[in-house]
């Protein structure tokens, strides 16, 4: 199989489910601009629609995150981008643009994802909310802003207890897929299987958004 056909693609609607938890502004048409100003250059099928990879989302996650936490004009994000990445920053792949990296004192995580020390400590409870060493990263923020939204809709930390768990059975598939290259002693083994284990991550992210979507669809009677 070649690179490219092993690549994970996503449609502009699997982008937007993907980042609209963390970034609920986000539209088609801001995807459309950013893309016309150059920060992003997805690929075109025959017929012209965008084909996104896990390395676009990671690139459009660094580009809002940037804008939302530091204020940055797109000229400045762009230059960034377009630089070597700073050791702040973790590249989603070789040679591929950065993903946003943050740590976060636990005042920062509660002013930030704007959420109340109890259900902090709700979250942190049922290990939805870890610490990386003495902070919290950007998952956890993502995790903390994106518990606070569907609080709206009445969902408890016990409730999100499920989706840990499923998302717990997806990352044992992946680390029993690429057991077998961290066990290689070769150069670059390792850096190959955190490239298979981020088009896993795509993938996977991929086939659940589209079989929620279908359940959907039939519970809805569309």
């Amino acid at each position: 199989m070649s690179a490219q056909a092993a690549r994970a693609y996503m449609t502009i609607g699997d982008v937007l489910a993907t980042l609209q938890g963390e970034f609920p502004d986000i539209t088609h048409s801001k995807i459309r601009f950013l893309e016309a100003e150059g920060l992003i250059e997805p690929e075109r099928t025959p017929s012209g629609y965008r084909k996104f990879t896990s390395v676009d989302v990671e690139r459009l996650r660094y580009i809002l995150a940037a804008q939302r936490d530091r204020y940055l004009p797109l000229r400045v994000i762009k230059e960034q981008l377009d630089s070597r990445p700073p050791r702040t920053l973790v590249a989603a792949d070789a040679g591929s643009p950065p993903a946003a990296e943050v740590a976060l004192t636990r005042r920062q995580l509660l002013d930030g994802a704007g959420i109340s020390e109890d259900r902090l400590e709700e979250l942190e409870a049922y290990g939805l909310v870890r610490r990386a060493g003495a902070h919290y990263d950007s998952d956890a923020l993502t995790v903390a802003r994106t518990a606070v939204r569907l609080a709206g809709y009445g969902f408890e930390a016990r409730h999100l207890r499920a989706i840990k768990a499923a998302a717990e059975r997806e990352l044992a598939l992946i680390e029993q897929t690429i057991a077998p290259l961290l066990k290689r002693r070769a150069p670059g083994a390792h850096e190959a299987a955190g490239r298979t284990a981020r088009e896993l991550s795509g993938l996977t992210l991929a086939l659940h958004t589209a079989l929620v979507s279908a359940g959907l669809k039939d519970s809805l009677g569309g």
